[in-house]
């Protein structure tokens, strides 16, 4: 029976992300962790012959959530351009897993016109001693993969 190595597996801590906002890439360094996701969105039907509900995926929806260090005011900046302007942002995030450990290489995707759903715009906690850190959800419109993992090696 064939087995995985377990040092193949990706470290979460080994990568980047950038921001890529009117054409300027800048690295996310107060990036803590982002997940991005893709749900179908499906109709029911039924047919003749089949008892059983059917489905028929018909679109779908990019979502997803970061954990960032509150150390950047981009984002705030930019709900505040929206909020006083009108004036949305989108922009592209690209995301590199790395980890030099594992045989497997780089993987990077880029999500395209991502919004922000909100974003805190002032935060103080004086019952903590952790840094300071947001939640911000957000949509994106279109992704890419430019670079995928390679199969790992598997062991006998």
């Amino acid at each position: 029976m064939s087995y995985m190595n377990y040092a193949d597996t990706i470290n979460g801590a080994e990568g980047r992300a950038y921001t890529i906002i009117n054409g300027t890439r800048e690295e996310m360094f107060y990036l803590k962790s982002i997940e991005a996701k893709v749900e179908k969105t499906k109709s029911e039907g039924k047919t003749l012959g089949k008892h059983g509900t059917q489905h028929k995926a018909t679109g779908w929806n990019g979502s997803g959530s970061a954990t960032l260090y509150y150390v950047t005011s981009k984002f705030r900046k930019q709900m505040l351009n929206y909020m006083k302007n009108g004036v949305d942002t989108y922009f592209d995030v690209q995301i590199v897993n790395d980890d030099p450990t594992s045989t497997v290489g780089t993987q990077t995707v880029i999500l395209r016109n991502v919004n922000l759903d909100s974003v805190i715009m002032a935060k103080l906690d004086l019952d903590s001693d952790d840094p300071l850190e947001e939640d911000v959800d957000f949509t994106f419109e279109g992704i890419d993969i430019t670079g995928s993992f390679s199969a790992p090696t598997l062991n006998s």
